[in-house]
């Protein structure tokens, strides 16, 4: 965690003072009403959110420092709700949706809230939240917490949130996906950086899904430089599948000077050269990457990490990297980018990672002019099938054609529920398409096809229906 810098402590500082000596707070203290605290929000939390976000987007590691001062209680629980629900979402959470260690941010302004002399009126805002961070936690983990609240009614309304409908996993999951959606707008993500290879071995994952999380929403990354480029110079750290990652996501994702891309460089040729499996820890990272964050994979990521590499030297990484600055640079429809990409199948087992790795950046291209393109230019579409088809045969791999035939199949509906009329020239295009291309490619049976495109006649009534009518 690192400090706030001294113009955050100042603008704190200007705020608490501002709510301490307003007018909205002496109404307040008169009658203690939701009326006059709700004008007191109103008059002051703009200005925390607007100080929270900032500090959220240029200095996310000082994110955590905010949010403990903000418990201060000069600033009479502003705000709080939201970081609640902010703490909650942070903790990083496994396959079952628990937290994988215990949510301590959590529960420390939990207890703020809860120990606040406000108490009753932020709890009308924080309900949703409990819910959701008590169905990540262990039974253990709000057993000790309930223990540390005093007040029976305070307790209780604490207990009425941990619901056991929420110990079943589906329902766990559903309700953390509707719960984040709430939030997906909003930079709020922090985490501290390892200093020791004890707390890089614990904590790492949840680093890498911080940067992850920041790379995903764009914005001012600078600060955060400079502790990655720590990280890669820590020796602590060297010969370790965190330290390849980290080296991956330096690598692809930040902007580095020549300087410091060439030390960047050097930290991944040595371990190139020392560390055993290098290149198949890489290409198993970069390979998940491409599946999980392909927003993030873009030419510029590739082109990025070819420029740290070192393309004289042989081995896996290196085909991949210069294959895919072959199809970065000419375009996948290029017949010279055609030639390469076979060329370098041939030359590879088609299981291998480096493949996989190929296979995947084609098809990010392929899926992404997918759903660029309009129903209305349905004819570039059926061009380009062409293309798509000569690639699946180059490949020959079940998965490719699965994820290719997915944004393909979803096209087609897109074309129908355009496209209605059955006696009309682009519908009988559509029909003559997926009666032959697509059955080709094996996106549809022929019976497929006949089912999509059959005509649904009404059925003629008979003698009897037609008297009982009448």
């Amino acid at each position: 965690m690192q400090p706030l810098d001294d113009k955050y402590y100042e603008r704190l500082n200007e705020i608490a003072y501002a709510i301490q000596e307003s007018e909205h707070l002496q109404h307040y203290w008169e009658d203690e009403s939701e009326e006059n605290y709700l004008l007191l929000r109103q008059a002051y939390e703009p200005a925390i959110a607007q100080l929270y976000h900032e500090v959220a987007e240029h200095a996310p590691l000082q994110l955590l420092e905010l949010e403990k001062t903000l418990l201060n209680p000069v600033f009479e629980g502003l705000f709080l709700p939201r970081i609640l629900g902010y703490s909650v979402l942070r903790g990083e959470i496994n396959d079952q949706y628990r937290y994988v260690r215990p949510n301590d941010h959590f529960k420390e302004v939990l207890l703020a809230i809860c120990n606040s002399v406000h108490f009753d009126h932020l709890k009308k805002r924080i309900g949703q939240s409990i819910q959701v961070g008590f169905a990540l936690s262990s039974d253990i983990w709000i057993t000790n917490l309930l223990d540390q609240i005093e007040n029976r009614r305070v307790r209780y309304f604490l207990q009425q949130q941990k619901n056991e409908r929420y110990r079943d996993l589906k329902e766990r999951e559903a309700l953390y996906h509707r719960y984040i959606k709430q939030f997906r707008n909003e930079f709020f993500y922090s985490v501290e950086f390892p200093q020791t290879r004890g707390e890089m071995k614990a904590n790492f994952s949840a680093l890498r899904l911080f940067l992850l999380k920041r790379f995903e929403a764009g914005g001012d990354n600078a600060s955060l430089k400079e502790q990655a480029l720590a990280f890669l110079a820590n020796p602590d750290f060297q010969n370790s599948e965190e330290y390849i990652q980290m080296l991956a996501l330096v690598g692809n994702f930040l902007d580095l000077t020549e300087e410091e891309r060439q030390q960047v460089a050097e930290h991944f040729a040595r371990e190139q050269a020392n560390f055993p499996d290098f290149e198949i820890h890489y290409l198993r990272f970069l390979a998940d990457l491409y599946q999980e964050y392909p927003s993030l994979m873009t030419p510029e990521a590739d082109l990025r990490m070819a420029r740290i590499v070192d393309l004289n030297r042989s081995g896996r990484i290196t085909d991949f990297y210069r294959v895919a600055q072959v199809v970065h640079g000419l375009g996948y429809v290029h017949p010279d980018v055609v030639e390469a990409v076979r060329e370098f199948y041939n030359s590879h087992e088609g299981l291998s990672l480096e493949s996989k790795c190929l296979r995947l950046l084609m098809l990010r291209y392929f899926t992404q002019w997918m759903n660029g393109i309009t129903e209305a230019e349905y004819g570039d579409f059926f061009e380009m099938s062409k293309t798509f088809h000569l690639y699946m045969r180059i490949f020959g791999n079940q998965e490719f054609n699965q994820a290719l035939e997915k944004s393909v199949q979803a096209y087609l509906g897109r074309l129908l529920k355009t496209y209605t009329d059955r006696r009309g020239k682009d519908y009988q295009d559509i029909r003559k398409f997926a009666k032959n291309q697509m059955v080709e490619m094996s996106f549809l049976t022929e019976k497929e096809a006949d089912t999509i495109f059959r005509v649904r006649r009404s059925r003629r009534k008979t003698e009897g229906e037609e008297s009982k009518e009448s």
